[in-house]
Formats: structure tokens, sequence, C-alpha cells
């Protein structure tokens, strides 16, 4: 089942976490952290969207990996998410809880696709940007980016 949400993401950005571990979302950040659109960090994976205002998202959570549909998405990357808790929390940079879902206990792999962002105004602050985020128990295995996405407007 997909779950829709408008999400503040303040600052650019969103954090999935567990719930019973409210675990500090990372502070520091590199050039490279930006460009992958995603960051972990004990207990959490921060979601990086390319405008700080509310946005759209899709969320599920299935069983097994999604197809990998590359061609529909401009930017997909992967990180592992720890849930001891079994209780995934949705949480807003600096809003609050968007909400608390029931999972098994256990490790997850987060894949998030960004979709829309040469949409954007002048300005950053409208455009057509869309996300899905997709979670599945999986061993840990390091944060990748499955396809990168480059801003035209940057590229000289």
């Amino acid at each position: 089942m997909i779950k829709r949400y408008s999400i503040f993401a303040d600052y650019h950005q969103f954090y999935l976490w567990d719930h019973g571990a409210s675990p500090d979302a990372p502070t520091g950040y590199t050039e490279e952290d930006t460009v992958r659109r995603i960051k972990t960090g004990p207990f959490v994976v921060v979601v990086q969207p390319e405008r700080n205002m509310d946005v759209p998202v899709d969320f599920e959570i299935t069983d097994a990996p999604p197809d990998l549909d590359l061609d529909a998405w401009d930017h997909v990357a992967e990180a592992s998410l720890d849930l001891p808790s079994g209780r995934l929390e949705i949480h807003e940079c600096t809003g609050g809880s968007v909400d608390v879902l029931a999972v098994s206990a256990g490790t997850y792999r987060v894949r998030t696709y960004h979709g829309g962002l040469g949409t954007l105004s002048e300005d950053g602050l409208d455009g057509d940007d869309h996300y899905r985020i997709v979670l599945w128990p999986a061993p840990v295995a390091d944060l990748a980016v499955l396809k990168q996405y480059v801003d035209p407007r940057t590229v000289s």
C-alpha cells in the first residue's frame, strides 16, 4: 500500500528514523552528502529534497526490493536503516512527526526516488518535484547512488 504525504522539507531535508531510538539527525554535511541527496546516521536516514518547502512524497513498505526503473526518475539512492523498535517515524526537520508506521523490528533498505528536479523556479520555491520512498527488509549495505542527477543549469 502506498501512503501519500506532504512533508515540509525545511533545510532541504526530512528524516526516517526508529521511533524508539529517537536519534539525533546528522548535522555535519559534506558536498558529497548534498550531491547524494541522502545521508545516514545511527537509526536515521536523511532524505534531501530539492526544495525546502512542502514536497509530495509517496511512501511504500514492501517485502522485497522494488523493480528498478531508473528512466522514470532523475535521482535514485539507497541506504540502510536499523529499526529495532519496529516503529518507523517520518519526521520533518523543524516540524514534528508526520507519521509512525509499525514494521517488523530489524534492518531495512530505504530507496529514495527524486523526480521533476529540473522543474524548479529560479528562486527554488515552486516546482513539480516529487519523491517516492520504498522500504524493505534487507541486510546492512553501504549507501549507494543508483542514478545521479546533474542539474543542467549548473553544467558549463
